[in-house]
């Protein structure tokens, strides 16, 4: 290549690495796998190392991890660099960071021990409490402070045994994979997004700003290594271990202190050979010295620890044959293909499944049954299918295509337009039905109090419900709830069934809403239903009536039309109708519309207003609320802790209004 053809690679490259360095430390969403991102690492490194001249301050070589988000707390400075661990990959490379330290000290000891594959996190103690918790941030000044959240962690100790002046330590917070598992349960139910692996969701909730979300998700935290200490000498790094433990810490365990090569290099083979029985995922193995004071005189580059590295463990993958393909509808109704094969192992467990995500993955794979298919573990626990090895493939396959009817109950499935998704238009689908009831009972849809999670779950499990239709005819079965205390004894029965009764009287954006079509919430249904005024009349609507309804695009108007034509959904319908469920607007809840044609949007902590309340204010001046800002936004709402929302109005000139300036707005017409 010639220099501008390396100028050129290196530009596309840095570019490349710094979106998927914010994807992963800063969105916690990676769309490649480490493996993947490790060869562009390697390849930035390898033009770096030909062409230093070439080298700038901001490539990502030179840079540690991602940057801190304002909105997920307040930053805090670090008293100690949090850096990252230079990477190997391969026995040599192991063998010669090894001899180089034997070369420089007098005879080194290593400890080899487990790289977790989570969030790094600091964690300060004075006076044996502790009083800050802080994320890597961008690792060399800042990080945002978590202390909430980690306090509800359950293995990270807010008091110690020895009340040093000031003792600072790291880990890696983490999700053991039951509890990843339980979570992604949780989000298919709700209609959510599932995370795609335990680091990512491990990340997103130690970020979360309500401590009870990190509490339910069940984050744990192994500790890796002193930071900083006063009133009281370590000499070495398994010295503060057994100091930390004394503690209730926990620390990395099945540590192992070497003195060889061979001996560092057999603890990396034996850590690599107890993945796959692991209750959680590890990305590699980290080689670290032993002695405080050996690392101290080694000390750091802008960078990473000259004292350790992280052995980076290939991907395994093995050649299996396809024998079928199973579809699986999930509670948001998406239709999952899953490949099943002849068992491998790989990373010590036995693989037999892999999901094939959507159409578009098959495609892309133009994977068939009778395929011979590479499967691989690259890190993580979810194996996954990277090939098919087209020479092996047998005579007169053909494409697989999920086709367009849901394998559950037989309704009609259809591709979600810009998605790859392929869904069951069936509201009612035996699988999707928990989560279409508790979306219908939830407090933005028809808000039955006492109808949670798990009522739901055993009214469905008991017979009771089998569409959201049934809520009403619950009352008939009052004597046998009751009798077999499926919601409670006689007191909480009544208590549902009561709410169910006053919840008829709605108004009907609560009905609309909560039928759970596609892209309808409940700030759309309202402005349907003040449209169009009752439920009887949107059904009637044609695609082109209802498009002409503020916000309302193509979308959006095909899916209500489509739901509204659905035979399973008719019937729904009529059943609602007959148990006396309001499908008439009576009170808009407008006062005026000063606000009419204004978009909204609120942020941050208001003083004396909820969202919802200030939500409410908005809509009855005829404004409509917003979850984003853009250009379309007309103002913004702030209160305390606004955040990224606030900075992008300010980018954008929008005019931002205090919670009294808004008060004081909506009230000029009541004066006028």
């Amino acid at each position: 290549m010639n220099i501008k053809e390396v100028r050129q690679e290196l530009t596309a490259l840095r570019k490349e690495i710094r979106y998927h360095n914010n994807r992963y430390y800063n969105m916690d969403d990676p769309e490649i796998s480490d493996y993947e991102y490790d060869q562009l690492m390697l390849r930035l490194k390898k033009l770096e190392a030909e062409y230093p001249e070439l080298i700038t301050r901001t490539s990502p070589t030179q840079m540690v991890g991602g940057s801190a988000r304002r909105e997920a707390g307040i930053l805090v400075k670090h008293d100690v660099p949090m850096l990252s661990l230079q990477d190997v990959f391969s026995r040599g490379e192991v063998m010669d960071f090894v001899a180089s330290m034997q070369e420089l000290l007098d005879n080194p000891e290593f400890v080899v021990e487990e790289k977790i594959d989570g969030l790094s996190l600091a964690l300060r103690y004075e006076n044996g409490e502790l009083v800050r918790a802080i994320t890597r941030g961008d690792g060399i000044l800042q990080g945002e402070d978590v202390t909430e959240n980690a306090r509800v962690i359950d293995n990270v100790v807010t008091s110690l045994t020895d009340k040093l002046p000031y003792f600072e330590i790291r880990g890696e917070v983490y999700m053991r994979r039951e509890a990843f598992a339980a979570v992604n349960d949780r989000q298919e139910l709700l209609g959510l997004k599932p995370f795609a692996n335990p680091r990512n969701c491990a990340a997103g909730t130690l970020r979360q700003l309500d401590s009870r979300i990190t509490k339910e998700r069940g984050l744990s935290l192994f500790v890796f290594n002193l930071q900083a200490v006063k009133g009281h000498a370590f000499a070495t790094h398994t010295e503060a271990y057994e100091f930390m433990q004394r503690q209730g810490i926990t620390v990395i365990h099945n540590y192992q202190v070497c003195h060889t090569s061979e001996e560092v290099w057999a603890a990396i083979e034996k850590i690599g050979a107890s993945r796959g029985e692991l209750a959680y995922d590890i990305d590699g193995a980290v080689v670290k010295l032993n002695r405080l004071a050996d690392r101290e005189q080694l000390g750091n580059t802008s960078k990473v620890p000259r004292w350790a590295v992280a052995y980076k463990y290939p991907p395994e993958e093995k050649e299996t044959v396809l024998r079928r393909i199973e579809l699986s509808v999930g509670r948001s109704g998406r239709i999952t293909p899953t490949a099943v094969f002849d068992p491998v192992s790989l990373c010590g467990t036995k693989v037999e499944r892999a999901t094939l995500h959507n159409q578009d993955f098959i495609d892309g794979l133009d994977v068939r049954i009778g395929d011979t298919v590479l499967v691989y573990k690259s890190g993580e626990i979810i194996p996954k299918i990277r090939s098919v090895v087209k020479e092996k493939r047998p005579a007169h396959t053909t494409p697989f295509r999920i086709g367009d009817t849901c394998p559950v109950c037989g309704a009609r499935a259809v591709r979600e337009p810009d998605s790859a998704d392929i869904k069951c238009t069936n509201a009612s689908c035996p699988a999707q039905l928990e989560n279409h009831i508790i979306n219908f009972v939830s407090r933005d849809a028809m808000d039955i109090k006492g109808f949670g999670e798990a009522n739901v779950r055993a009214l469905i499990e008991n017979g009771y419900v089998h569409t959201i239709a049934d809520i009403y005819h619950l009352e008939e079965h009052r004597p046998q709830l009751i009798a077999d205390g499926v919601v409670g004894k006689e007191k909480n029965t009544d208590k549902l069934l009561e709410a169910i009764v006053r919840s008829k009287a709605n108004e009907p954006q609560r009905l609309l809403t909560g039928l759970g079509i596609p892209g309808i919430g409940k700030a759309a249904a309202r402005e349907l239903m003040l449209h169009f005024d009752s439920l009887d009349g949107l059904m009637a609507a044609a695609s082109e009536d209802i498009l002409a309804v503020r916000d309302i695009g193509d979308i959006s108007a095909t899916a209500i039309y489509s739901y509204f034509r659905q035979p399973e959904n008719q019937a729904v319908i009529e059943e609602l109708r007959a148990s006396g469920v309001n499908f008439v607007l009576q009170d808009s809840g407008v006062v005026d519309h000063i606000f009419a044609g204004k978009s909204f949007v609120i942020t941050g902590t208001l003083p004396t207003l909820g969202r919802q309340e200030a939500a409410q204010l908005i809509e009855a001046h005829g404004g409509r609320v917003a979850g984003s800002v853009s250009k379309k936004t007309d103002y913004v709402v702030a209160g305390e802790a606004a955040g990224s929302k606030l900075d992008k109005a300010r980018q954008l000139g929008l005019r931002v209004l205090s919670e009294p300036e808004l008060i004081d707005l909506a009230a000029r017409s009541e004066n006028q």
